[in-house]
């Protein structure tokens, strides 16, 4: 079959409408060279004769995806890699043939896929996280803000409707290497080419700046100062665009040479009312007076929270039949906030669909509450929680429990199985078995990121075998009788 060339202007919709007509063609991914071209490029129709999209006219045929797959593909097409389209064209070809594996982190296909996805994902939260406006001198006329920053990837337009929708009617400006978000108030416009540069941006600190640059000093603890997490949660390449950046490594030095010890001393001084000499009191001693805790996000009955974004509640129905238990959030669950929205939640998700249970009706949670990582290069990798670590958090978990009340609990994976029994037992000796549990069954199965794990095909798909075996007599469970 003859090569067939396709320009579109790098938008999810343009490539979505060429892609469909392309299949509608049946051209296969092999034969398509997929040209991507902006406003900066060459309008010369010599360079393009025969390279028009299949169909632009937006009444391509329709292709019936899932709601999973349909999130995954928009997100990687975000992702800044020049072969995305002709990958993402792949797929797509890959389920129009009826191959559902494709959307799944046990692919080879999907797990890139997933991996492009997550680092989209990333990215939107770091410009969420790291975009800082600077304020013009009222006499240049609008923008009022404008702000400099170079995203890992083309999030530039979802970040600018994230603007847009907190900042009011107050004008702005983003730009970054590869272009520029306007807005006048009202209206919001994309530019494929940057406004200004750097090293145009205002260099004048107004009143608000140097307020927070006041804050953030004052919140500094070189006691508390780990290198390694702040370059985690703040790398070194966004210091350049934030007002407190200049102010980081002078901290940093100062925690090196003294501030640390002086902020971790075991005592503390004061002053004596009476007498009027200096006394001195244990360090615990000096700390003022807490409430006990009331609420997972104040939960500080171990260390974790200290690493991590955030607490993850579980999630789910009030009066779920079905709990499923997992050990505890990943990297996408730490950052979002929710559980088992990550590969393994993909994972979860399919195997749920094998079994025919609906994720709607479950509720889903973790034995430990936060993400326990170690730095492994720009990744945050899963640390396996300690024992005194689920322990910790097994208040939370019987809170779930007994407000749920599940009919019945799917462990998943073997902190799951010793935080709900409360004592050390073998996973191997659980599996394929149901156990008789808070007045309901206990069903325990592997976690599905064991299954990712597998670096054996067959391996691999025994262990979603079983997870998705574990589902299905859950569900059966959930509808019969309860235990005598």
């Amino acid at each position: 079959m003859r090569m067939r060339s396709i320009v579109i202007d790098g938008e999810y919709a343009t490539w979505r409408t060429a892609a469909l007509s392309a299949l509608a063609e049946n051209l296969p991914p092999d034969v398509i060279e997929w040209r991507e071209v902006n406003d900066n490029a060459s309008s010369d129709p010599s360079l393009f004769d025969e390279e028009q999209p299949a169909n632009l006219s937006g009444d391509a045929p329709a292709l019936s995806i899932s709601k999973t797959f349909a999130a995954l593909l928009k997100e990687a097409a975000l992702f800044r890699d020049p072969d995305r389209w002709a990958f993402l064209y792949k797929l797509i070809w890959r389920w129009a043939q009826g191959d559902r594996a494709v959307e799944s982190a046990a692919d080879e296909d999907g797990v890139r896929l997933h991996k492009m996805a997550k680092a989209v994902r990333r990215a939107k939260h770091d410009m969420i996280a790291y975009v800082r406006f600077r304020k013009r001198d009222p006499a240049l006329g609008a923008p009022e803000y404008v702000a400099w920053y170079e995203p890992d990837h083309d999030v530039l337009a979802w970040g600018a409707d994230h603007f847009a929708a907190r900042m009011g009617r107050s004008s702005w400006m983003i730009t970054t290497p590869h272009g520029a978000a306007m807005w006048n108030g009202t209206a919001l416009r994309i530019e494929r080419r940057p406004a200004l540069a750097a090293d145009h941006l205002p260099e004048n600190e107004d009143d608000a700046e140097n307020l927070w640059l006041t804050y953030y000093k004052s919140t500094f603890n070189p006691a508390r100062l780990n290198e390694t997490a702040l370059q985690q949660h703040m790398p070194v390449r966004f210091w350049k665009g934030l007002p407190e950046g200049p102010l980081i490594p002078h901290m940093i030095s100062e925690a090196r040479s003294g501030a640390r010890k002086v902020a971790q001393a075991s005592a503390v001084g004061a002053m004596s009312l009476t007498s009027g000499k200096a006394i001195v009191m244990e360090a615990d001693k000096a700390q003022p007076a807490r409430n006990a805790t009331t609420s997972l996000d104040a939960c500080r009955r171990c260390e974790l929270w200290r690493q991590a974004t955030q607490a993850v509640q579980g999630e789910g129905p009030a009066q779920a039949a079905i709990m499923l238990v997992g050990e505890q959030p990943g990297d996408q669950e730490d950052l979002k906030g929710r559980p088992f929205v990550g590969p393994a939640g993909a994972l979860l998700d399919s195997a749920m669909q094998r079994a025919g249970l609906d994720r709607a009706g479950v509720y889903m949670t973790n034995a430990v509450k936060h993400f326990k990582w170690e730095p492994r290069g720009k990744r945050r990798l899963h640390k396996t929680p300690a024992q005194r670590e689920v322990d910790a958090c097994s208040v939370w978990l019987e809170q779930e429990l007994a407000a749920i009340k599940p009919r019945v609990i799917v462990a998943l994976g073997a902190t799951a199985l010793h935080s709900l029994l409360g004592r050390q037992a073998s996973l191997g000796n659980h599996l394929d078995k149901t156990l008789a549990f808070n007045g309901g069954w206990l069903v325990t199965t592997y976690h599905p990121s064991f299954a990712l794990r597998q670096q054996d095909e067959a391996a691999r798909d025994r262990a979603i075998y079983m997870i998705v075996s574990a589902l299905e007599r859950a569900q059966k469970l959930a509808a019969s009788e309860q235990p005598s």
